[in-house]
């Protein structure tokens, strides 16, 4: 492989800093990418033409020094102006809105120091369009977008998409939200303007020169996933969000983090009301107790504060849930294997973002009974409804797989083949603790201690044959019971069913409550030993798609694959 003097430059450039808290990078150019990249194709007229850039900044988000990140930049070279509006002070890229219907230009210019790609999360998009992993761009390259937007209104959003990199790059600040409206969602006169909030909610940690900090780079480090030591919202650390006593407002909630899952719940115990998920808006508003919000999801929340003083103060935390995994179940704390603990467990109670109305105002929006006629698809026409394909996403041989297969740039299996036009029902199972080999026990990079079952002590000799077994149920069962948010490429889907016979009783107990499964979605959270039918169709595009767990980290792992529409 190649070396890339410049890359290689401006890489050790930032000394010390690279090995501790900056990405990892790769120290060898790899394979050329795309050969045949789109280009601009003057026979496409589009309504907003963007030239977006992937670069690194210098921004200010805890007091004194400013900390380096990795940023989406644009300027809109035709159409309008506002529909690319910049979170001030944030990382995070700008929002994109468009409407059904539109034609969107948008020239990705990678300025970053190693490859990448941008995926629109939940857009229904050809094959090139939808950020593939096999059509990265090296440094200094453009990628073109073009393409009409078919999907309906909702919360959408985008960010990297390169095999092995994903979870870096979006963790140093490389993802924004992408708004879709139709002209069903206008005739419902929602709040708009200041009233239309985004609220994307990622933890990050930080060191004591303010610099974000990132896993470590073993392999026992990334297989449970990055959790952060404080909340972030909208990039900002305070956690608040000032808004206007006497209006009602619609909250745009985005996971943003890499694998932390929350419970969200008003401290006061008032039920949310959500009134749109992923791809959609929902039929009917859905009160609940609190919220199930697992990476890359979204939720529409409706927050009326008519009756609110000036001054008045609401609170959303996420509440405790027993999340039995490597860090909560098994090490505790967060910490895993000599990892230093996190002061946010995950599963843990702590806050996430206050809502203060400090100023007065009044507005008319209402929340109707009576919201969006989604129009589901009829289980009866899937040719396979009786016979789902089945996708098990498991810990195989020390490797995160779905099926036994870990991922191949362009590797397709039979059962990962669909045809054109139609409708399938796919199951999505969890298999709960995953298999380990030879059953032996992991040490801190991943490797096995002891061989044939057997553990050793810390001693380094081989434990007695009680003391294993005893160490093996209390710790082998529970190893690689890991969540899993299982994301689809390039179609929204329903869900049919949730079967959680073989989720832990406790667990289920405290989490049932929470999800949303109705309406049009594209991500679905998985927990250990969870069985999800979900039913989608295959339309308008063939080619070359991903299904993959949405941790981050697992996904960079392998545990990702292809399926192809022909």
């Amino acid at each position: 492989m190649k070396l890339n003097r410049r890359k290689f430059i401006s890489r050790a450039g930032a000394g010390a800093a690279l090995t501790v808290v900056w990405p990892f990078l790769p120290a060898c150019e790899n394979a050329s990418s795309r050969a045949n990249k789109p280009g601009i194709n003057n026979e496409f007229k589009p309504d907003l033409d963007l030239e977006f850039s992937a670069v690194e900044r210098e921004i200010s988000i805890l007091s004194g020094k400013k900390t380096r990140v990795w940023v989406f930049e644009s300027q809109v070279i035709s159409g309008e102006s506002e529909a690319v509006q910049s979170l001030e002070g944030s990382y995070l890229g700008p929002v994109i809105k468009l409407r059904r219907g539109q034609k969107a230009r948008i020239r990705f210019k990678n300025r970053l120091p190693e490859e990448s790609i941008v995926h629109w999360h939940g857009m229904h998009v050809p094959e090139q369009y939808d950020g593939h992993p096999k059509d990265v761009i090296d440094t200094g390259e453009t990628y073109i977008y073009e393409f009409e937007v078919m999907n309906r209104a909702g919360t959408y959003w985008y960010h990297p998409h390169p095999h092995g990199r994903t979870g870096p790059q979006v963790y140093y600040g490389l993802a924004g939200l992408l708004l879709v409206t139709d002209e069903k969602e206008k005739q419902l006169e929602l709040p708009q303007g200041e009233f239309d909030i985004p609220v994307v909610i990622q933890d990050r940690s930080f060191d004591s020169d303010n610099q974000l900090v990132y896993l470590d780079g073993s392999r026992m480090s990334r297989m449970h996933g990055f959790l952060g030591g404080q909340i972030l919202i909208n990039g900002n650390p305070a956690q608040e969000l000032n808004l206007k006593a006497g209006c009602a407002y619609r909250l745009r909630l985005l996971n943003g983090s890499n694998s932390r899952i929350y419970k969200l719940a008003w401290e006061d115990g008032s039920p949310l009301t959500v009134f749109g998920i992923d791809g959609s808006l929902l039929n009917q508003p859905k009160e609940l107790p609190y919220l199930m919000l697992g990476p890359a999801k979204r939720a529409d929340l409706w927050v009326d504060l008519k009756s609110k003083p000036e001054g008045a103060r609401l609170a959303m935390h996420s509440q405790y849930f027993p999340l039995e995994t490597m860090s909560s179940g098994m090490m505790g704390g967060g910490g895993m294997m000599g990892e230093p603990q996190t002061s946010l467990p995950h599963g843990g109670e702590y806050p996430v973002f206050t809502i203060i109305a400090n100023t007065s105002g009044s507005n008319d929006y209402t929340l109707k009974d009576e919201l969006y006629d989604t129009q589901l698809l009829n289980p009866s026409s899937a040719n396979n409804m009786e016979n789902p394909r089945q996708f098990v996403f498991a810990m195989d041989h020390m490797e995160w797989t779905i099926n036994g297969r870990t991922w191949e740039t362009y590797g397709v299996s039979g059962e990962e083949k669909v045809a054109l036009n139609t409708t399938e029902v796919w199951e999505l199972i969890n298999s709960g603790s995953g298999m380990m080999g030879s059953g032996g026990m992991m040490d801190r990079d991943g490797g096995m201690m002891g061989d044939g079952g057997g553990m050793m002590d810390h001693h380094g000799g081989m434990m007695e044959e009680e003391e294993n077994t005893s160490m093996q149920g209390g710790m082998m069962g529970n190893m690689m019971a890991m969540p899993h948010p299982v994301h689809i490429h390039q179609v929204q889907f329903n869900i049919l069913e949730r079967n959680a016979d073989e989720v832990d009783p406790e667990l289920w107990r405290a989490i049932k409550d929470g999800f949303v499964d109705e309406g049009w979605q594209d991500t679905v959270l998985l927990m250990p030993g969870m069985r999800t039918k979900v039913i989608m169709q295959f339309r308008d595009f063939t080619g070359l798609f991903v299904y993959h767990c949405h941790n981050l980290e697992h996904e960079d792992m392998g545990m990702m694959r292809n399926f192809e529409i022909s």
